[in-house]
């Protein structure tokens, strides 16, 4: 439950009400502060007489509501910070009673301290009206340092526009700049769609995971991409003068690309264009760690490039180290499609192999008779956090897309005894390359064939629903449709009060406190059992075989020994109920 913190003595029980209300208010991603919740502030100010400060997370949640004394309020670091060179994904919005809106020095070095996103002072006088606002943010440095810039007086109904936000966007990105390398330089991206701000946002999403900053974007609804230039000369012109000012040194596009839009768009803009597609191979090409993994994004690359030659002039010619020209196979760009078409079955003949091994493997496991469970789910929902909750292990854990590839799997023993393989595949993503999903789809096939799938959503994003309708579309295409599936919704430990609803039958888990967790391996253990038996069978001490037997395909429940054998009751699936009957007949 939300609480008040600070100085709460004297405050009358429905003031307190309406400054719990406050926690209830949902701030749009790109708003810095609405106009209507900072009259709102200004009210409770008069009210109490008493500076009250109110700190927001980066997607719009409000995190703490502190009231503190006629001239000051304690600060507190409620950072959610990615690194220590970040910021802290936290702006500190606050008032002053006395109606001076200036900053104090107080409130800089707490700015500077705490990492903050931004702060600002809102000044209110005696009857709640607000008489101004200032305003500062925290931005890296030529040394890439994060330091306090200037204060900067701004009118209040200029709080709410997006410009603010996408300015800490931008600061954040730039603030591991000096730290983030490609094999060549830091690359300056300007990105484009004709979608949705969602789609946008995610775009940039993973352009930072690529290792790129993002400089600036534009947003062309329409209906759907130009044919020649995807968003429209006029608008074309327009991104390459805003482009150039940012000096930006790369264009992402939204969506894939035909050859001749990249080139048409290469040729107005004055800048190299990629595509989601590209963006998206490229970090597959980072996280690959495997044999097996690198030879399914070279193939990825490779047959991309193959359907993209036509029209792909300039392209050819990145041969230095930026997004879209690393990992496998990258350093030939130049080749034609007669070499590109040896080289992709040169890779096809290696992954054949790879699967060889994999299926022995997998027959070895169908032998054992271990049960398998697949987490799938849309990239970044905590599924390999998940997978270490559970099973201990060390996986790697990131607040990045894509933060890893390859397909683990630990085997995992409960305290009844049951035993299942645990699996984490590669995570889902909306304009999932065509190209990636038929390169990995031996491997996808492999945890899509599970006997359970948990598929994983992020409680806490605002666009669960639409990020598992993606989910279920990947689902769709690798014809997993047939198995039992638990619904798990993630991160449940940080989705506010108010926004606590589920899906009819999803359970809500945190794989960071380990809440649900328990529940989680009830509802698992269940759906393996469903397709169980428990039976009982008299094995005589002349066939003591049939007991290690049942042994092996089953788990004894309870074991007797009389005078004529072993009378054993045990837990076994049909088809290895009707193995042992038809082998060992007398002893049923």
């Amino acid at each position: 439950m939300p609480e008040l913190s600070g100085n709460l003595s004297g405050i009358r029980e429905s003031v307190k009400e309406r400054l719990l209300s406050l926690y209830e208010v949902e701030v749009s991603s790109n708003e810095f502060l609405p106009k209507q919740l900072a009259d709102n502030l200004a009210q409770l100010t008069a009210l109490v007489r008493r500076e009250i400060a109110v700190y927001l997370s980066r997607d719009g949640k409000i995190l703490d509501v502190s009231v503190g004394q006629s001239d000051r309020v304690t600060l507190q670091d409620l950072g959610r910070r990615r690194s220590e060179q970040r910021l802290s994904r936290v702006r500190l919005i606050h008032t002053h009673p006395n109606g001076d809106a200036m900053l104090s020095d107080v409130d800089m070095t707490a700015l500077q301290s705490l990492r903050l996103d931004a702060i600002c002072a809102l000044g209110v006088d005696e009857n709640g009206t607000l008489t101004g606002a200032t305003l500062a943010l925290l931005a890296p440095d030529e040394q890439g340092e994060l330091r306090a810039g200037p204060v900067t007086a701004i009118p209040v109904s200029q709080l709410s526009h997006p410009t603010i936000m996408a300015l800490i966007s931008q600061n954040d990105l730039l603030a591991v700049a000096k730290n983030t390398k490609t094999e060549d330089e830091i690359e300056k991206a300007y990105l484009i769609s004709v979608d949705s701000q969602y789609s946008l946002d995610e775009l940039a999403a993973l352009t930072d995971s690529a290792g790129a900053v993002v400089v600036g974007s534009a947003l062309q609804n329409k209906a759907k991409p130009d044919p020649q230039t995807y968003i429209g000369s006029g608008k074309a012109a327009e991104v390459a003068l805003d482009a150039q000012a940012r000096e930006a040194t790369l264009v992402i596009v939204d969506d894939e690309l035909s050859g001749m839009q990249a080139n048409r768009l290469e040729e107005i803009l004055g800048l190299p264009v990629i595509d989601r597609t590209t963006l998206i191979l490229d970090i597959f090409a980072q996280r690959a760690t495997t044999a097996e993994g690198k030879l399914q994004v070279s193939l990825a690359q490779l047959n991309y490039r193959a359907s993209h030659l036509i029209g792909a002039r300039a392209s050819l010619s990145r041969l230095a180290g930026g997004i879209g020209t690393r990992g496998p196979g990258e350093s030939k760009l130049e080749m034609d499609r007669r070499f590109i078409r040896a080289r992709i079955q040169v890779l096809k003949n290696d992954l054949r192999e790879l699967e060889r091994q994999r299926e022995v493997r997998r027959k070895s496991r169908v032998t054992s008779e271990i049960l398998s469970v697949a987490l799938v789910g849309y990239t970044n929902t905590g599924k390999s956090t998940l997978l270490n909750a559970i099973s201990g292990a060390d996986v790697l854990v990131k607040d990045q897309l894509f933060a890893t590839l390859d397909t683990v799997s630990r085997r995992i023993e409960l305290k009844d005894g049951d035993v299942f393989l645990l699996t984490d595949s590669v995570g889902f993503i909306s304009k999932l390359p065509t190209d990636l999903v038929e390169a990995f789809r031996s491997t996808l096939d492999e945890a899509m064939g599970a006997d359970v799938l948990v598929i994983v959503s992020d409680a806490s994003n605002p666009q669960a629903e639409v990020q598992r309708k993606a989910v279920e579309e990947v689902l769709q295409s690798l014809g997993a449709c047939e198995q039992p599936r638990i619904e798990v919704y993630n991160k449940w430990d940080i989705v506010a009060a108010e926004n606590r609803v589920l899906p009819k039958g999803a359970l809500p888990v945190s794989a960071k406190t380990g809440e649900g967790i328990e529940e989680l391996l009830e509802a698992i253990t269940a759906v393996l059992r469903a397709n169980e038996k428990v039976a009982e069978a008299l094995v005589p001490f002349s066939t003591y075989q049939a007991l290690n037997e049942i042994r092996r395909l089953g788990k004894i429940l309870k074991e007797e020994h009389e005078a004529q054998g072993s009378r054993v009751t045990f837990r076994v699936t049909k088809p290895n109920l009707e193995r042992l009957k038809s082998q060992y007949s007398d002893i049923f």
